[in-house]
């Protein structure tokens, strides 16, 4: 009798949780809109982008601020988008307006020339486009192979010809390196390399080397942590990498829109040499001072003519972990991840228990849905970003959303058909004795009963969007996964933990939550 009685009168309950969740979804599309905005910048304000390495983040403060100092206007900023292939399809979409690139991955790895280009010869090709390259910043950033110092002394390399000659070394290199067209190809290639590289991101490569993890790193000339680290450059004697010139690639209607801003970027020519570029990449490495606090005190000092700050900022050395956890920042990434994941989870709700109810009936037809949200499982979160953003010509927010909402179809369609399959016979015929239709002994019976059950994959799911949901800083989305961009970029152990961190007691409240809904549901059964 209990049963049966809680089969017949739970529209009550169902009502509240629908409510619940029309609630949630409201939140949701609230948080879209935040999200819409922060991700699309007014057509009035220039969109500069940046990759996700230290030095182009410091990059795009200083095209930033020159810009806001000489037009009153501050454009908005989109750090660490990823790597070449996503900051240039933002650019090409219209997503970003111009972004620091460098003369060699524009002749090499966008444009595919075998050689380098001219600046003249580079404009030619990305003109049919609606790109161009110019502002030439004065330095070069380029590729080079480096390892430990005292080992190269050992086994007598000074060349990259000397480490063909020792197969037995590790290579560690980053994985756009490995995949570039000017890349790990043409190099083993040129050079004879018979190792099989290991991929690491760049921020953490130094630490696996100077852990000796691995023997060889690719490096970018300006780093840093060469001298710190004591590490050996190896020589390019064989003239494989070109040069490597920071320059700003932009969309050519930039001049014409924002005129002011790109007379203020005319001035940043042949500003910046790599003495600078090292000493400004230092700072944020080695001492971890903000990146538009680098730039601002650089361009001060360019202003007036003193020289560049090289130490901490006042507070630099006082930040550790607890600032920046609690740093100014934890409110805006807080909003955006919550947004990120109330609104995939909600999505993947309506249309995941609807689509479950629909095939339920159909064994085979059950089958192949379900085979095709679990196939979705397995394609690694990146992979799916990265194909997302092809598809949609768009980076930011609605390829994270999508992308999330397809991770939450599978947990929330498995228990929902899990649960109807579970409700006994015996209701379903006493339901049918009543005189209800299937429709009706669907809403009034089934549903009910399996309620516990999709509850669960809904929590499940909740859980895997709040931990995937960190990739979405890869693609310029935001939440807690733009700390943990900056902390590998950084290699900053602290950033790291300051963003995993908040995602970890983030799900921990939601498991909490949860938990109180089936406590609800409990009792009523009761």
């Amino acid at each position: 009798m209990t049963r049966r009685r809680y089969a017949f009168n739970t529209p009550r309950l169902w009502q509240r949780l629908r409510g619940l969740a029309a609630c949630c979804i409201a939140c949701g599309l609230v948080g879209a809109s935040t999200l819409a905005f922060a991700a699309d910048a007014p057509n009035d304000l220039l969109r500069i982008g940046s990759k996700r390495f230290t030095e182009s983040y410091i990059l795009a403060q200083v095209l930033a601020q020159t810009v806001a100092a000489r037009t009153g206007k501050s454009p908005t900023v989109l750090q660490g988008l990823g790597n070449t292939a996503i900051v240039y399809e933002a650019l090409r979409s219209g997503n970003i307006d111009l972004y620091p690139e460098y003369a060699g991955t524009i002749s090499l790895e966008i444009l595919k020339s075998t050689e380098p280009m001219s600046m003249h010869a580079m404009n030619q090709a990305l003109a049919p486009l609606g790109l161009g390259v110019a502002i030439p910043l004065g330095f070069n950033d380029g590729y080079a192979l480096a390892m430990r110092d005292a080992q190269a002394q050992r086994l007598h390399i000074v060349s990259l010809s000397d480490l063909a000659q020792h197969p037995e070394l590790k290579l560690g290199l980053s994985n756009e390196f490995i995949g570039r067209a000017d890349g790990w190809k043409g190099l083993a290639q040129r050079y004879g390399f018979t190792q099989a590289p290991t991929g690491l991101d760049h921020g953490l490569a130094y630490t696996a080397l100077a852990q000796k993890q691995v023997d060889v790193i690719d490096i970018y000339t300006t780093d840093a942590k060469i001298a710190q680290l004591g590490l050996r450059v190896l020589q390019d004697d064989l003239h494989y990498f070109p040069r490597y010139d920071a320059v700003v690639l932009y969309r050519l209607d930039v001049p014409t829109r924002f005129p002011k801003a790109w007379a203020a970027l005319q001035t940043l020519a042949g500003s910046i040499d790599e003495r600078a570029m090292i000493a400004m990449n230092a700072r944020a490495e080695l001492q971890g001072v903000a990146f538009d606090v680098i730039a601002r005190d650089y361009l001060t000092s360019k202003a007036t003519g003193a020289v560049a700050a090289t130490g901490n900022a006042p507070d630099a050395a006082r930040r550790g972990f607890w600032a920046k956890l609690f740093g100014p920042d934890l409110a805006r990434l807080t909003w955006q991840h919550l947004a990120l994941v109330a609104i995939s989870v909600a999505v993947a709700v309506l249309l995941a228990i609807p689509l479950a109810v629909l095939v339920f009936p159909h064994p085979r037809l059950r089958a192949l849905v379900l085979g095709a949200t679990g196939l979705l499982q397995t394609v690694p979160s990146l992979a799916m970003l990265a194909a997302l953003i092809s598809l949609m010509g768009v980076i930011g927010v609605m390829p994270a959303l999508l992308a999330l909402m397809l991770y939450a179809l599978l947990p929330i369609m498995r228990n929902t058909t899990t649960g109807l399959a579970e409700v006994p016979q015996g209701l379903r015929l006493a339901g049918q004795a009543l005189g209800m239709t299937a429709r009706q002994r669907m809403r009034y019976v089934e549903l009910p009963l399996a309620l516990p059950t999709i509850l669960a994959g809904v929590r499940t799911a909740t859980s895997i969007a709040i931990g995937t949901a960190t990739i979405a800083a890869f693609i310029g989305a935001g939440g807690y996964g733009e700390r943990i961009v900056t902390g590998l970029a950084l290699n900053d152990d602290q950033l790291l933990l300051a963003g995993a961190l908040p995602a970890t007691v983030l799900a921990l409240l939601s498991e909490a939550l949860f938990e109180v809904i089936e406590r609800m549901i409990r009792r009523r059964r009761a």
